[in-house]
Protein backbone atom coordinates (compact mmCIF):
# COMPACT_ATOMS: atom_id res chain seq x y z
CA UNK A 1 0.00 0.00 0.00
CA UNK A 2 1.37 3.24 -0.51
CA UNK A 3 0.81 6.30 1.82
CA UNK A 4 0.57 9.70 0.73
CA UNK A 5 1.35 12.62 2.35
CA UNK A 6 -1.29 15.84 1.40
CA UNK A 7 1.36 18.27 2.57
CA UNK A 8 4.49 16.99 0.68
CA UNK A 9 2.19 17.02 -2.48
CA UNK A 10 1.04 21.36 -1.74
CA UNK A 11 4.64 21.57 -1.03
CA UNK A 12 5.55 19.71 -4.25
CA UNK A 13 2.84 21.95 -5.87
CA UNK A 14 3.93 25.44 -4.85
CA UNK A 15 7.79 24.60 -6.08
CA UNK A 16 6.64 23.62 -9.40
CA UNK A 17 4.03 26.93 -9.46
CA UNK A 18 7.28 29.04 -8.40
CA UNK A 19 9.99 27.65 -10.82
CA UNK A 20 7.20 28.28 -13.22
CA UNK A 21 6.23 31.96 -12.47
CA UNK A 22 9.72 32.74 -11.18
CA UNK A 23 11.89 35.30 -13.82
CA UNK A 24 14.41 33.30 -15.42
CA UNK A 25 18.23 33.93 -14.64
CA UNK A 26 19.58 35.14 -17.72
CA UNK A 27 23.01 34.00 -18.73
CA UNK A 28 25.54 33.55 -21.51
CA UNK A 29 25.95 29.94 -20.62
CA UNK A 30 24.59 27.58 -17.93
CA UNK A 31 25.93 24.23 -16.98
CA UNK A 32 22.72 22.48 -16.19
CA UNK A 33 22.09 19.94 -13.21
CA UNK A 34 25.69 18.74 -12.65
CA UNK A 35 27.33 18.16 -9.06
CA UNK A 36 28.63 20.92 -7.88
CA UNK A 37 32.28 20.97 -6.27
CA UNK A 38 32.68 24.33 -4.94
CA UNK A 39 36.09 24.10 -4.40
CA UNK A 40 35.99 25.01 -0.12
CA UNK A 41 36.17 21.32 0.06
CA UNK A 42 32.42 21.37 1.47
CA UNK A 43 30.18 18.80 0.50
CA UNK A 44 28.68 19.20 -3.31
CA UNK A 45 25.57 19.46 -4.48
CA UNK A 46 23.21 18.99 -7.69
CA UNK A 47 22.99 22.32 -9.48
CA UNK A 48 23.81 24.42 -12.12
CA UNK A 49 26.27 27.53 -12.84
CA UNK A 50 25.53 30.28 -14.57
CA UNK A 51 28.07 32.98 -16.76
CA UNK A 52 27.72 36.48 -18.44
CA UNK A 53 31.20 36.91 -20.14
CA UNK A 54 34.19 35.69 -18.12
CA UNK A 55 32.12 36.21 -14.51
CA UNK A 56 30.05 33.20 -12.80
CA UNK A 57 26.70 35.25 -12.14
CA UNK A 58 24.72 32.26 -10.38
CA UNK A 59 26.27 28.51 -8.66
CA UNK A 60 23.34 27.09 -6.79
CA UNK A 61 20.11 24.62 -7.02
CA UNK A 62 18.67 23.63 -10.38
CA UNK A 63 16.11 26.87 -11.37
CA UNK A 64 14.96 28.56 -15.09
CA UNK A 65 17.63 30.21 -16.75
CA UNK A 66 17.56 32.29 -19.93
CA UNK A 67 21.04 31.19 -21.86
CA UNK A 68 22.36 31.42 -25.14
CA UNK A 69 24.18 27.89 -24.50
CA UNK A 70 23.65 24.92 -22.01
CA UNK A 71 25.81 22.50 -21.35
CA UNK A 72 24.45 19.60 -19.05
CA UNK A 73 26.03 18.34 -16.33
CA UNK A 74 24.06 15.63 -15.82
CA UNK A 75 26.14 12.66 -14.14
CA UNK A 76 29.15 14.73 -14.20
CA UNK A 77 31.00 17.34 -12.00
CA UNK A 78 31.38 20.79 -11.89
CA UNK A 79 34.36 22.66 -10.58
CA UNK A 80 36.57 25.52 -10.27
CA UNK A 81 39.52 25.06 -12.30
CA UNK A 82 42.76 23.71 -11.98
CA UNK A 83 46.15 25.26 -11.08
CA UNK A 84 49.54 23.52 -11.53
CA UNK A 85 51.96 25.42 -9.18
CA UNK A 86 54.88 24.35 -11.14
CA UNK A 87 54.63 24.71 -14.88
CA UNK A 88 57.97 24.73 -17.28
CA UNK A 89 55.60 25.62 -20.32
CA UNK A 90 56.15 28.82 -21.26
CA UNK A 91 58.55 27.75 -24.61
CA UNK A 92 55.87 25.16 -25.50
CA UNK A 93 53.29 26.88 -25.36
CA UNK A 94 54.85 30.35 -27.39
CA UNK A 95 54.74 26.89 -30.02
CA UNK A 96 51.22 25.99 -28.97
CA UNK A 97 48.92 27.35 -27.00
CA UNK A 98 46.84 24.84 -26.54
CA UNK A 99 48.42 23.27 -23.73
CA UNK A 100 46.38 19.88 -24.19
CA UNK A 101 48.45 17.69 -21.55
CA UNK A 102 47.15 20.47 -18.92
CA UNK A 103 43.81 21.56 -20.23
CA UNK A 104 43.00 18.04 -20.85
CA UNK A 105 43.31 17.26 -16.75
CA UNK A 106 41.07 20.43 -15.71
CA UNK A 107 44.42 22.98 -15.39
CA UNK A 108 43.22 26.42 -16.41
CA UNK A 109 46.28 27.92 -14.66
CA UNK A 110 50.02 27.53 -15.68
CA UNK A 111 52.65 29.28 -12.99
CA UNK A 112 55.73 29.44 -14.29
CA UNK A 113 59.19 30.59 -11.85
CA UNK A 114 61.16 28.46 -10.46
CA UNK A 115 64.43 29.75 -10.04
CA UNK A 116 64.20 31.33 -13.49
CA UNK A 117 61.18 33.39 -14.76
CA UNK A 118 60.43 34.39 -18.47
CA UNK A 119 62.18 37.71 -17.45
CA UNK A 120 63.93 39.80 -17.32
CA UNK A 121 66.69 39.17 -19.56
CA UNK A 122 69.12 40.63 -22.36
CA UNK A 123 69.14 39.66 -26.20
CA UNK A 124 70.94 41.13 -28.36
CA UNK A 125 71.14 44.45 -26.89
CA UNK A 126 67.65 44.56 -26.12
CA UNK A 127 66.17 44.03 -22.55
CA UNK A 128 62.85 42.91 -22.24
CA UNK A 129 61.38 43.13 -18.55
CA UNK A 130 59.28 40.70 -16.84
CA UNK A 131 55.91 41.92 -17.65
CA UNK A 132 56.89 41.82 -21.49
CA UNK A 133 58.15 38.13 -21.23
CA UNK A 134 54.85 37.47 -20.17
CA UNK A 135 52.44 39.48 -22.53
CA UNK A 136 54.52 38.15 -25.28
CA UNK A 137 52.74 34.50 -24.63
CA UNK A 138 49.19 36.33 -23.46
CA UNK A 139 49.40 38.32 -27.23
CA UNK A 140 50.74 35.14 -28.70
CA UNK A 141 47.49 33.28 -27.84
CA UNK A 142 47.16 30.48 -25.13
CA UNK A 143 44.08 28.67 -23.69
CA UNK A 144 45.08 28.53 -20.44
CA UNK A 145 45.58 31.05 -18.09
CA UNK A 146 49.59 31.91 -17.05
CA UNK A 147 51.15 33.54 -14.36
CA UNK A 148 54.71 33.61 -12.96
CA UNK A 149 56.93 33.90 -9.82
CA UNK A 150 60.51 36.12 -10.72
CA UNK A 151 63.52 33.81 -10.92
CA UNK A 152 65.87 34.39 -7.95
CA UNK A 153 68.89 32.84 -10.38
CA UNK A 154 66.94 35.16 -13.05
CA UNK A 155 67.53 38.18 -11.18
CA UNK A 156 70.96 37.38 -9.94
CA UNK A 157 72.44 36.70 -13.80
CA UNK A 158 71.58 40.16 -14.76
CA UNK A 159 73.53 41.64 -11.90
CA UNK A 160 76.17 38.87 -10.70
CA UNK A 161 76.05 36.45 -13.94
CA UNK A 162 77.30 32.83 -12.95
CA UNK A 163 79.88 33.49 -10.89
CA UNK A 164 79.99 31.64 -7.59
CA UNK A 165 80.25 34.45 -4.96
CA UNK A 166 78.81 36.90 -3.17
CA UNK A 167 76.76 39.51 -4.84
CA UNK A 168 78.12 43.29 -3.54
CA UNK A 169 75.99 45.68 -2.06
CA UNK A 170 76.05 47.55 -5.44
CA UNK A 171 74.86 45.04 -7.24
CA UNK A 172 72.15 43.36 -4.19
CA UNK A 173 70.46 47.14 -4.65
CA UNK A 174 70.25 46.83 -8.14
CA UNK A 175 68.40 43.04 -7.85
CA UNK A 176 66.39 44.08 -5.20
CA UNK A 177 65.61 47.28 -7.92
CA UNK A 178 64.59 44.59 -10.61
CA UNK A 179 62.31 42.80 -8.15
CA UNK A 180 60.57 46.31 -7.28
CA UNK A 181 59.51 46.54 -10.49
CA UNK A 182 58.88 42.81 -11.32
CA UNK A 183 56.30 42.94 -8.68
CA UNK A 184 54.70 46.04 -10.07
CA UNK A 185 54.75 44.02 -13.61
CA UNK A 186 52.54 41.44 -11.70
CA UNK A 187 55.01 38.58 -10.71
CA UNK A 188 53.91 35.96 -7.88
CA UNK A 189 56.68 37.16 -5.54
CA UNK A 190 60.50 34.96 -5.33
CA UNK A 191 61.15 31.57 -7.16
CA UNK A 192 64.50 30.18 -6.34
CA UNK A 193 65.73 26.45 -7.64
CA UNK A 194 68.90 26.13 -5.06
CA UNK A 195 70.27 22.74 -6.04
CA UNK A 196 71.17 24.08 -9.18
CA UNK A 197 74.17 26.82 -10.05
CA UNK A 198 74.08 29.79 -10.45
CA UNK A 199 71.11 29.77 -8.20
CA UNK A 200 72.68 27.66 -5.09
CA UNK A 201 75.67 30.50 -5.09
CA UNK A 202 72.91 33.07 -3.37
CA UNK A 203 73.41 33.12 0.34
CA UNK A 204 70.26 33.05 2.46
CA UNK A 205 70.80 36.58 3.42
CA UNK A 206 70.40 37.22 -0.17
CA UNK A 207 67.64 35.36 -0.80
CA UNK A 208 66.08 37.00 2.50
CA UNK A 209 66.99 40.69 0.95
CA UNK A 210 64.81 39.72 -2.56
CA UNK A 211 62.22 38.30 -0.15
CA UNK A 212 61.75 41.58 1.58
CA UNK A 213 60.96 43.43 -1.42
CA UNK A 214 58.65 41.09 -2.66
CA UNK A 215 56.89 40.84 1.04
CA UNK A 216 56.50 44.49 0.73
CA UNK A 217 54.47 43.93 -2.56
CA UNK A 218 52.24 41.14 -1.12
CA UNK A 219 53.97 38.10 -2.87
CA UNK A 220 55.20 34.79 -1.43
CA UNK A 221 58.30 32.70 -1.46
CA UNK A 222 58.46 29.37 -3.46
CA UNK A 223 61.61 27.29 -3.50
CA UNK A 224 63.61 24.06 -4.75
CA UNK A 225 64.71 23.69 -1.18
CA UNK A 226 68.77 24.01 -1.09
CA UNK A 227 68.82 19.70 -0.97
CA UNK A 228 66.17 16.86 -0.72
CA UNK A 229 67.93 14.53 0.49
CA UNK A 230 70.37 14.01 3.33
CA UNK A 231 70.17 17.57 4.26
CA UNK A 232 66.57 17.63 4.02
CA UNK A 233 65.65 19.34 7.34
CA UNK A 234 68.69 21.87 7.23
CA UNK A 235 67.00 22.93 3.86
CA UNK A 236 63.97 23.39 5.22
CA UNK A 237 65.04 25.45 8.18
CA UNK A 238 66.68 27.74 5.74
CA UNK A 239 63.22 28.28 3.89
CA UNK A 240 61.84 28.85 7.40
CA UNK A 241 64.05 31.62 8.32
CA UNK A 242 64.14 33.07 5.04
CA UNK A 243 59.80 33.22 5.68
CA UNK A 244 60.38 34.67 9.30
CA UNK A 245 63.28 37.28 8.37
CA UNK A 246 61.57 38.54 5.41
CA UNK A 247 57.93 38.52 6.89
CA UNK A 248 56.80 36.29 3.51
CA UNK A 249 54.46 33.44 2.96
CA UNK A 250 56.52 30.43 1.57
CA UNK A 251 56.32 27.46 -0.33
CA UNK A 252 58.22 23.98 -0.94
CA UNK A 253 58.63 23.16 -4.34
CA UNK A 254 57.48 19.70 -5.44
CA UNK A 255 58.32 18.46 -1.68
CA UNK A 256 60.00 15.28 -1.52
CA UNK A 257 62.40 12.90 0.90
CA UNK A 258 64.77 11.76 -2.27
CA UNK A 259 66.92 8.86 -1.86
CA UNK A 260 65.81 5.80 0.24
CA UNK A 261 68.03 6.21 3.08
CA UNK A 262 66.06 9.28 3.43
CA UNK A 263 63.01 8.16 3.13
CA UNK A 264 62.14 8.43 7.11
CA UNK A 265 63.12 12.24 6.99
CA UNK A 266 59.02 13.10 5.60
CA UNK A 267 57.28 12.61 9.14
CA UNK A 268 60.59 15.09 11.29
CA UNK A 269 59.66 17.68 7.70
CA UNK A 270 56.17 17.37 8.19
CA UNK A 271 56.47 17.63 12.07
CA UNK A 272 58.38 20.71 11.90
CA UNK A 273 56.16 22.64 9.22
CA UNK A 274 52.94 21.99 11.31
CA UNK A 275 55.03 23.55 14.26
CA UNK A 276 55.80 26.11 12.12
CA UNK A 277 52.08 26.76 10.89
CA UNK A 278 50.64 26.31 14.13
CA UNK A 279 53.07 29.46 15.42
CA UNK A 280 51.22 31.27 12.97
CA UNK A 281 53.95 31.34 9.76
CA UNK A 282 52.50 30.41 6.53
CA UNK A 283 54.57 27.77 5.41
CA UNK A 284 53.13 25.22 2.23
CA UNK A 285 54.01 22.62 -0.26
CA UNK A 286 52.99 21.22 -3.39
CA UNK A 287 54.22 18.22 -5.18
CA UNK A 288 54.05 15.75 -8.48
CA UNK A 289 51.45 12.37 -7.97
CA UNK A 290 55.23 10.36 -9.03
CA UNK A 291 57.77 8.57 -7.38
CA UNK A 292 60.05 9.50 -9.59
CA UNK A 293 61.96 12.98 -10.34
CA UNK A 294 63.16 14.30 -13.50
CA UNK A 295 66.44 16.75 -14.06
CA UNK A 296 69.50 16.84 -16.01
CA UNK A 297 72.26 15.03 -14.92
CA UNK A 298 73.15 18.25 -13.10
CA UNK A 299 71.02 16.20 -10.40
CA UNK A 300 74.38 14.14 -9.55
CA UNK A 301 77.12 16.52 -10.66
CA UNK A 302 77.92 19.37 -7.97
CA UNK A 303 77.98 22.83 -8.83
CA UNK A 304 81.35 23.71 -8.13
CA UNK A 305 82.20 22.54 -11.66
CA UNK A 306 79.65 24.42 -12.97
CA UNK A 307 80.64 28.08 -12.18
CA UNK A 308 80.91 30.67 -14.56
CA UNK A 309 78.16 29.27 -16.98
CA UNK A 310 78.04 26.68 -19.88
CA UNK A 311 80.94 26.68 -21.60
CA UNK A 312 83.27 27.43 -18.45
CA UNK A 313 81.68 24.08 -17.09
CA UNK A 314 82.10 22.47 -19.86
CA UNK A 315 85.72 23.02 -20.61
CA UNK A 316 86.24 22.53 -17.00
CA UNK A 317 85.35 18.39 -17.09
CA UNK A 318 87.90 18.09 -19.67
CA UNK A 319 90.57 19.68 -17.37
CA UNK A 320 92.68 16.32 -16.17
CA UNK A 321 93.93 18.10 -13.38
CA UNK A 322 90.04 18.79 -12.36
CA UNK A 323 88.54 15.16 -12.82
CA UNK A 324 89.88 13.06 -9.92
CA UNK A 325 87.89 15.51 -7.35
CA UNK A 326 84.68 15.65 -10.03
CA UNK A 327 84.72 12.16 -10.61
CA UNK A 328 84.94 11.40 -6.67
CA UNK A 329 81.86 13.83 -5.80
CA UNK A 330 79.47 12.22 -8.73
CA UNK A 331 80.54 8.64 -7.26
CA UNK A 332 79.56 9.70 -3.75
CA UNK A 333 76.21 10.72 -5.33
CA UNK A 334 75.48 7.50 -6.95
CA UNK A 335 76.74 5.57 -3.76
CA UNK A 336 72.92 6.81 -2.59
CA UNK A 337 71.56 7.42 -6.44
CA UNK A 338 71.92 4.65 -8.22
CA UNK A 339 72.97 4.44 -11.73
CA UNK A 340 70.21 1.85 -12.22
CA UNK A 341 67.48 4.01 -11.03
CA UNK A 342 68.46 7.36 -13.86
CA UNK A 343 66.86 7.04 -17.05
CA UNK A 344 68.08 9.30 -19.45
CA UNK A 345 65.07 10.77 -21.48
CA UNK A 346 66.55 13.88 -23.32
CA UNK A 347 69.60 14.58 -26.06
CA UNK A 348 70.73 17.50 -27.85
CA UNK A 349 72.28 15.37 -30.92
CA UNK A 350 70.67 13.16 -32.57
CA UNK A 351 74.01 10.97 -32.11
CA UNK A 352 73.40 10.94 -28.73
CA UNK A 353 69.83 10.10 -28.96
CA UNK A 354 70.22 7.32 -30.99
CA UNK A 355 72.46 5.43 -29.04
CA UNK A 356 71.24 6.49 -25.40
CA UNK A 357 67.86 7.60 -25.41
CA UNK A 358 65.29 5.75 -23.20
CA UNK A 359 68.77 3.38 -21.50
CA UNK A 360 69.70 4.09 -17.97
CA UNK A 361 72.87 6.07 -16.62
CA UNK A 362 74.12 1.75 -15.84
CA UNK A 363 73.44 0.41 -19.42
CA UNK A 364 75.09 3.36 -21.06
CA UNK A 365 78.10 2.88 -19.21
CA UNK A 366 78.68 -0.89 -19.70
CA UNK A 367 78.11 0.23 -23.81
CA UNK A 368 80.42 2.52 -22.99
CA UNK A 369 82.86 0.28 -21.23
CA UNK A 370 83.07 2.74 -18.52
CA UNK A 371 82.63 3.11 -14.64
CA UNK A 372 78.90 5.22 -14.15
CA UNK A 373 80.80 8.81 -13.30
CA UNK A 374 83.12 8.75 -16.44
CA UNK A 375 79.98 7.89 -17.87
CA UNK A 376 78.19 10.59 -17.16
CA UNK A 377 80.91 13.15 -17.37
CA UNK A 378 81.77 12.11 -21.13
CA UNK A 379 78.55 11.92 -22.66
CA UNK A 380 77.97 15.41 -20.97
CA UNK A 381 80.79 16.78 -22.71
CA UNK A 382 79.79 14.95 -25.94
CA UNK A 383 76.55 15.52 -26.34
CA UNK A 384 77.43 19.53 -24.79
CA UNK A 385 74.17 19.50 -22.52
CA UNK A 386 73.02 18.31 -19.19
CA UNK A 387 71.17 15.40 -20.83
CA UNK A 388 67.72 15.30 -18.94
CA UNK A 389 67.17 12.32 -16.79
CA UNK A 390 64.31 10.26 -15.13
CA UNK A 391 65.45 9.81 -11.21
CA UNK A 392 63.41 6.66 -9.38
CA UNK A 393 64.06 8.08 -5.81
CA UNK A 394 60.80 8.41 -3.73
CA UNK A 395 58.66 6.20 -2.25
CA UNK A 396 55.07 5.35 -3.01
CA UNK A 397 54.25 5.22 0.94
CA UNK A 398 55.74 8.67 0.89
CA UNK A 399 53.47 9.87 -1.51
CA UNK A 400 50.60 8.77 0.19
CA UNK A 401 51.58 10.83 2.96
CA UNK A 402 51.39 14.14 1.38
CA UNK A 403 48.61 13.50 -0.15
CA UNK A 404 46.68 13.52 2.53
CA UNK A 405 48.33 17.10 3.98
CA UNK A 406 45.55 19.63 4.09
CA UNK A 407 48.43 21.93 3.36
CA UNK A 408 49.62 20.47 0.21
CA UNK A 409 48.84 21.44 -3.67
CA UNK A 410 49.82 19.96 -7.00
CA UNK A 411 52.03 20.88 -10.13
CA UNK A 412 53.31 18.92 -13.08
CA UNK A 413 56.81 20.30 -12.57
CA UNK A 414 56.97 19.87 -17.00
CA UNK A 415 56.60 21.47 -20.07
CA UNK A 416 52.77 21.44 -21.50
CA UNK A 417 52.46 19.47 -25.37
CA UNK A 418 49.97 19.62 -27.48
CA UNK A 419 51.49 17.76 -30.36
CA UNK A 420 52.76 14.31 -29.96
CA UNK A 421 52.70 13.09 -33.18
CA UNK A 422 56.57 13.97 -32.99
CA UNK A 423 57.55 10.94 -30.92
CA UNK A 424 60.20 12.58 -27.91
CA UNK A 425 60.34 11.24 -24.21
CA UNK A 426 59.61 13.24 -20.80
CA UNK A 427 58.02 12.45 -17.89
CA UNK A 428 54.65 10.87 -17.67
CA UNK A 429 53.76 13.79 -15.08
CA UNK A 430 52.91 16.25 -17.39
CA UNK A 431 50.04 14.06 -18.79
CA UNK A 432 48.79 12.86 -15.30
CA UNK A 433 50.04 14.94 -12.53
CA UNK A 434 46.65 16.44 -11.76
CA UNK A 435 43.84 13.86 -13.11
CA UNK A 436 45.83 11.43 -10.62
CA UNK A 437 44.54 13.28 -7.70
CA UNK A 438 40.69 12.95 -8.62
CA UNK A 439 40.98 9.20 -10.03
CA UNK A 440 43.69 6.92 -8.47
CA UNK A 441 43.86 9.06 -5.40
CA UNK A 442 40.93 9.93 -4.41
CA UNK A 443 38.32 7.30 -5.95
CA UNK A 444 40.81 4.19 -6.36
CA UNK A 445 42.82 4.71 -3.26
CA UNK A 446 40.11 6.70 -1.10
CA UNK A 447 42.85 8.50 0.52
CA UNK A 448 41.42 11.69 0.40
CA UNK A 449 37.54 12.42 -0.35
CA UNK A 450 36.93 14.43 -4.11
CA UNK A 451 35.58 17.69 -2.78
CA UNK A 452 38.86 17.61 -1.05
CA UNK A 453 40.67 16.88 -3.94
CA UNK A 454 39.44 19.74 -6.04
CA UNK A 455 40.15 22.08 -3.57
CA UNK A 456 43.65 21.59 -3.05
CA UNK A 457 43.88 21.44 -6.76
CA UNK A 458 41.67 24.67 -6.90
CA UNK A 459 41.11 26.80 -4.02
CA UNK A 460 44.19 26.19 -1.87
CA UNK A 461 47.06 27.63 -4.60
CA UNK A 462 44.70 30.51 -5.67
CA UNK A 463 44.56 31.58 -2.29
CA UNK A 464 48.36 30.65 -1.35
CA UNK A 465 48.87 32.84 -4.30
CA UNK A 466 46.80 35.77 -3.41
CA UNK A 467 44.51 35.44 -6.63
CA UNK A 468 41.69 38.00 -6.64
CA UNK A 469 38.32 36.03 -7.80
CA UNK A 470 39.68 32.64 -8.78
CA UNK A 471 39.59 29.34 -7.23
CA UNK A 472 36.34 28.92 -6.40
CA UNK A 473 32.93 28.28 -8.10
CA UNK A 474 31.51 31.43 -6.40
CA UNK A 475 29.29 34.84 -7.66
CA UNK A 476 31.58 37.27 -9.51
CA UNK A 477 34.44 35.02 -9.67
CA UNK A 478 36.11 34.51 -13.40
CA UNK A 479 34.46 31.72 -14.71
CA UNK A 480 37.40 28.98 -14.82
CA UNK A 481 35.50 25.92 -14.85
CA UNK A 482 36.02 22.41 -15.14
CA UNK A 483 33.78 19.58 -15.96
CA UNK A 484 34.21 15.97 -15.63
CA UNK A 485 33.54 12.44 -15.06
CA UNK A 486 34.27 10.90 -11.49
CA UNK A 487 34.18 7.37 -12.50
CA UNK A 488 36.22 8.05 -15.74
CA UNK A 489 39.12 10.66 -14.75
CA UNK A 490 42.37 8.49 -15.54
CA UNK A 491 45.64 8.89 -16.41
CA UNK A 492 47.16 6.58 -19.28
CA UNK A 493 50.95 8.47 -19.47
CA UNK A 494 53.87 5.69 -18.58
CA UNK A 495 57.01 6.31 -18.07
CA UNK A 496 57.60 3.67 -20.68
CA UNK A 497 55.05 5.62 -22.97
CA UNK A 498 54.31 8.70 -21.98
CA UNK A 499 52.57 10.62 -24.55
CA UNK A 500 48.89 9.92 -23.84
CA UNK A 501 46.80 12.46 -22.48
CA UNK A 502 44.21 11.68 -19.43
CA UNK A 503 40.72 10.97 -19.95
CA UNK A 504 37.59 11.96 -18.30
CA UNK A 505 37.40 15.32 -18.35
CA UNK A 506 35.05 16.57 -20.79
CA UNK A 507 34.93 20.39 -20.87
CA UNK A 508 37.25 23.30 -19.68
CA UNK A 509 36.09 27.03 -19.77
CA UNK A 510 39.00 29.73 -19.27
CA UNK A 511 37.54 32.60 -18.64
CA UNK A 512 34.33 31.90 -19.52
CA UNK A 513 35.20 30.85 -22.95
CA UNK A 514 35.35 26.87 -23.83
CA UNK A 515 38.65 25.63 -24.77
CA UNK A 516 37.58 22.12 -24.19
CA UNK A 517 34.25 20.53 -25.54
CA UNK A 518 33.85 17.16 -25.74
CA UNK A 519 37.08 16.16 -25.24
CA UNK A 520 38.09 17.85 -27.82
CA UNK A 521 40.33 21.57 -28.17
CA UNK A 522 37.78 24.47 -29.63
CA UNK A 523 40.46 26.54 -30.93
CA UNK A 524 40.19 29.34 -28.51
CA UNK A 525 42.67 31.36 -26.71
CA UNK A 526 40.79 32.96 -24.04
CA UNK A 527 44.22 32.64 -21.06
CA UNK A 528 45.12 35.97 -19.70
CA UNK A 529 48.01 36.68 -18.01
CA UNK A 530 47.29 36.82 -14.14
CA UNK A 531 49.14 39.22 -11.99
CA UNK A 532 50.25 39.00 -8.22
CA UNK A 533 49.45 41.38 -5.78
CA UNK A 534 51.75 43.92 -6.43
CA UNK A 535 50.44 45.13 -9.92
CA UNK A 536 50.78 48.24 -10.40
CA UNK A 537 48.23 49.15 -13.73
CA UNK A 538 50.16 51.63 -16.06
Amino acid sequence: MININPIKILIIFFLILCSCTSEPIKCDLVIYNGTIYDGSGENPFIGSVGLIGDKIVYVGENTVFDADTTIDGTGLAISPGFINMLSWGYGSLMDDGKSLSDIKQGVTLEVFGEGTSPGPYWNDGKYTTFGGAMEALENNGVSTNIASFLGAATVRILEVGYDNRSATENELNKMRDIVKQSMEEGAMGIGSSLIYAPGDYASTEELIELCKVASENGGMYISHMRNEDSKLLEALEELITISKEANIPSEIYHLKASRESNWHMLDSLIERVNQVRSEGHKITADIYTYNASSTGLTGVIPTWVQAGGHKAWINRMQDPEVRPRLLADIRKELSEQPPEGILMVGFKTSNMSKKYLAKTVAEAARMRGQSPEEAIIDMIIEDDNRIQCIYFSMSDENIAKKMQIPWVSFCSDAGTYSDISNKFRTHPRAFGSFIRVLGKYSRDENLISLQEGVRRLSHLPASNLNLKNRGLLKKDYFADVVIFDPNKVDDKATFEEPLQFAVGVSHVLVNGIPVLLNGEHTNKFSGRFIKGPGYLEK
